[in-house]
């Protein structure tokens, strides 16, 4: 059966109706709904839209319409708020004059509810009021909406989706779940790194921030640097590792404030854009449950809006509201002292995993949207970490492109390194040609994961007005075998991880036969792999090391990986290293062996710096 007509096969699954929950008492009589008027709202700002609404049914009833449902005011918070009908634009919690509109798109929902938490309920698992969405009122097209007018200062939130629970046909609507919003600039849950909450409960609730109609942020004039991509020297940073050591003697180490207090070093060795490894919320302990040990590098997002609330000095204070204030200060600090700052995305994959993992987000939302699943519900595995994001679904290419602006507009972010890039190039789940591009393809037999010549997100992304000039960076291969350096869809604006320069510039040093020519193209910035397609030297990002495989000081000392202390008998890390141990294994070597690892080292960083774009890695290790 095709994944088309898995559609629609009858998926049912007993699961308990959001409708049949009991609504939280309010003042007045239950309401009697009626449909919006797009006419009698034209023109209105979202406050007045959601007023007529009210308005315009209540007239309607005074003119004896009384075949028609009409809608009356309800109330949430005690009735401290007025619930109105809301808009479907933009996407996520937006504050407004007098209010909060919310929007949630999700396809598959029969019935759903807007939640509201207290941070205290929220430690307690507890809902605090729950709005429940009238299908009339709240809901246009697949979009999911409500106005909550009033103060929601100090509150978080989240939804509850209603619908076909059937793993089998990749359905995951489970009213039983609070799930966070896609679009949620903030995401609260622990407080602390390493620490799990009450109950030692290493996945308690999670929440979305509701923001404010203003901002307290001063940005002190920032503006963009701009600088020519040829000049670059990009230092990969993990954000936590660079200052968390005691030897660093910074206040607040393991922080985006910790790290402030180091950015004139980073200056004084030529450093002029920062790589950030992954800063979007993720647990640390998710895997706590069967290993004592913690996702330190961060390649398992929650959020993509979020900054990681754990990485920052005020951590969870505020709403988060104070650890997306930290991130600005790290990135408005760094351009005063000429430093570029870069993400690390992983658009790729999140942190819910196989059909085991957990019910977050983009699952209870809306999983067949979200992920490349098989006919039978199962998931694609091109990231290798039990889920690929469906990226060039359309739902799912416009939310990368609106995550990817906010970071540019109101993060002031230089650009992006795009893990695992490859998959980004991948056929969505359900592809149609017909409805991408508008005619069909002759002979087109696009299955889902093919890679496509003309990606729709790449597209869109290289294209788009607002991530004009911004910094692209692919990581042109994926887990699936897919290997695309020189060959990634560009645009003419992509640069590209080059593994191929890492991996013949360790062969020449280490004196391996049969790369001299190779070596000398590297130094050329691989015109090889980039000047056929109208690319230039700098299209290619140069490395050695990097947070895969082995560290400078380990290339040079080790012919074998040893990863045993972590707990995994080997299994995990880089195997492809072509690493050379200069004569003796191990760390422990004769003056003579130390010597020559000293110069191999030095060798490694002259070839780095001759070269085009420079990519320095916080794990080089002398």
């Amino acid at each position: 059966m095709t994944m088309m007509a898995m559609a629609k096969a009858p998926c049912l699954c007993a699961r308990p109706s959001l409708a049949a929950r009991t609504r939280r008492p309010g003042p007045g009589p239950a309401p009697r709904l009626r449909r919006w008027r797009p006419n009698a709202t034209a023109g209105k700002g979202v406050g007045e839209v959601c007023a007529a609404v009210v308005e315009v049914a209540t007239k309607a009833e005074d003119e004896g319409e009384e075949d028609e449902p009409v809608a009356e005011d309800r109330y949430a918070l005690g009735g401290a708020c007025r619930v109105l009908a809301g808009m479907p634009t933009p996407l996520g919690a937006t504050a407004l004059a007098g209010g909060v509109n919310f929007a949630v798109y999700s396809g598959g929902a029969t019935a759903a509810a807007l939640c509201l938490f207290t941070p205290e309920d929220l430690k307690a698992d507890r809902v605090t009021e729950e709005v429940p969405l009238d299908p009339l009122m709240n809901r246009t097209g697949n979009v999911w909406h409500v106005f909550i007018e009033g103060e929601l200062q100090d509150m978080l939130y989240g939804y509850r989706f209603d619908g076909t629970f059937a793993p089998h046909c990749g359905h995951y609507l489970d009213v039983s779940n609070v799930v966070v919003d896609p679009y949620a600039k903030a995401v609260i849950s622990r407080g602390e790194y390493g620490v799990p909450a009450r109950g030692n409960n290493c996945w308690p609730q999670m929440a979305g921030m509701i923001p404010l109609p203003y901002s307290t942020f001063d940005w002190e004039g920032d503006l963009p640097l701009r600088y020519p991509q040829k000049d670059l020297v990009i230092y990969e940073m993990h954000l936590r590792g660079f200052t968390k050591h005691d030897s660093s003697n910074v206040e607040h180490p393991g922080t985006f404030i910790g790290a402030v207090s180091k950015l004139d070093y980073l200056k004084e060795l030529g450093v002029n854009c920062i790589e950030l490894m992954p800063c979007h919320e993720f647990n640390e302990l998710e895997y706590s449950t069967s290993s004592s040990k913690m996702n330190f590098w961060g390649y398992s997002t929650i959020n993509f809006f979020s900054p990681m609330t754990r990485y920052t000095s005020g951590g969870i204070k505020n709403c988060g509201r104070d650890a997306i204030n930290e991130f600005k200060t790290f990135v408005r600090e760094a351009h005063k002292r000429g430093i570029e700052v870069i993400l690390d995305v992983v658009f790729n994959h999140t942190a819910e995993g196989n059909e085991n993992g957990p019910i977050l987000s983009f699952r209870g939302v809306d999983n067949t949207t979200y992920y490349m699943l098989a006919p039978k519900g199962e998931f694609y595995n091109y990231s290798g970490c039990g889920n690929t994001f469906n990226c060039n679904h359309p739902v799912v290419r416009q939310f990368i492109v609106d995550c990817l602006r906010y970071w540019v507009t109101e993060m002031h972010v230089d650009g992006f390194r795009f893990d695992l890039a490859s998959i980004m190039t991948r056929g969505s789940s359900l592809w149609d040609p017909v409805n991408v591009y508008g005619a069909p393809i002759e002979g087109d037999m696009i299955t889902t994961g093919t890679p496509l010549v003309t990606p729709p997100l790449i597209d869109m992304i290289s294209n788009d007005p607002i991530l004009g000039g911004v910094k692209l960076v692919a990581e042109a291969w994926d887990a699936g075998g897919l290997y695309q350096v020189g060959q990634f869809p560009h645009w003419n604006v992509w640069s590209e991880w080059n593994g191929k320069y890492r991996d013949i510039v360790r062969q020449f040093i280490k004196g391996t036969d049969g790369f001299a020519g190779g070596f000398a193209e590297c130094l050329c910035g691989s015109p090889h792999l980039y000047q056929a397609g109208g690319r230039k030297p700098w299209h290619s990002i140069n490395f050695v090391c990097a947070h895969d495989g082995f560290t400078l000081a380990d290339l040079v000392t080790y012919n074998n990986k040893y990863n045993l202390p972590n707990g995994e008998n080997n299994r995990d890390g880089e195997n492809h290293n072509l690493s050379w141990n200069c004569g003796e294994e191990g760390e422990f070597a004769r003056l003579s062996v130390k010597r020559l690892r000293k110069r191999q080292m030095r060798n490694f960083f002259v070839c780095l710096m001759v070269s085009q774009v420079r990519l320095i890695s916080d794990l080089l290790n002398f």
